[in-house]
């Protein structure tokens, strides 16, 4: 993971699927208990991951797949800076 990282946009939460601005990378905060975090191509599942409570990733994707895993899922498209 990187040192730092640059913010592209403004936090949501994955309550329902999105894109998160077309994003390629994503920093996902779970604020909640742990969980599943869903990535689709459409309605094809592209893979999953548990996050357990307070965990963060980042998550690189295609700029039209989706991320879903309910309001505890806090997500933001980033871009790593050296």
């Amino acid at each position: 993971m990187a040192d730092s990282v640059e913010l592209l946009g403004s936090e949501t939460d994955l309550t329902s699927a999105t894109s998160v601005g077309n994003a390629t990378l994503v920093r996902v905060y779970n604020s909640g208990n742990a969980g599943l975090v869903t990535l689709k191509d459409g309605s094809t599942v592209v893979g999953t991951v548990t996050l357990k409570q307070y965990e963060c990733l980042n998550i690189q994707k295609a700029p039209a797949h989706t991320l879903e895993g309910g309001s505890g899922f806090k997500v933001v498209k980033i871009a790593f800076t050296n």
